[in-house]
């Protein structure tokens, strides 16, 4: 299973928008990471979203730039930024016969999520910025025996966009 952690494109904040829809640089941002997606022929057999609207249009926009039914997009509190990753890996266990997984969300889950799928023992720590994706490949998600096979930051999606 190929497991692509995507955090939500760059936001407005509360006191400019309280539910926090993406800004200007977010919409860009999700609109390159989908391109560059495309672009590394990556298609997904199910996108999954935090219920908060800022990883929701993250979801839906890769979605669609990938080719993916934005209407099939699923949608659970396990992905939101304070979830527990435990919570997520269980969830993420009713659909182990997909082999293309993309999970949109926010910090601090996806740092803590990406560490549990990698290892059982030790506390990894990834940063990631508002439009970055990652793929780890498992063979099943509860096994902590994940690889790490890339991680790519807005600007260097931007730039596979571009090529």
């Amino acid at each position: 299973m190929e497991i692509y952690l995507v955090r939500h494109g760059a936001a407005h904040t509360k006191e400019d928008d309280p539910e926090r829809h993406l800004n200007k640089d977010g919409l860009d941002q999700c609109h390159m990471s989908g391109r560059a997606l495309k672009r590394l022929e990556i298609k997904f057999d199910l996108v999954i979203s935090s219920p908060k609207v800022r990883a929701r249009q993250t979801a839906e926009i890769i979605a669609d730039e990938v080719g993916y039914p934005k209407g099939e997009i699923k949608v659970t509190e396990t992905l939101e930024p304070m979830a527990s990753p435990k919570d997520t890996i269980s969830y993420l266990n009713n659909f182990t016969e997909m082999n293309n997984i993309m999970l949109a969300g926010h910090l601090p889950l996806l740092g803590n999520l990406a560490s549990e799928l990698l290892s059982k023992s030790t506390q990894i720590s990834l940063y990631f910025e508002s439009g970055a994706v990652c793929q780890i490949d498992v063979d099943h998600p509860i096994s902590h025996t994940g690889i790490f096979r890339w991680f790519l930051t807005p600007k260097q999606l931007r730039l596979i966009a571009q090529a």
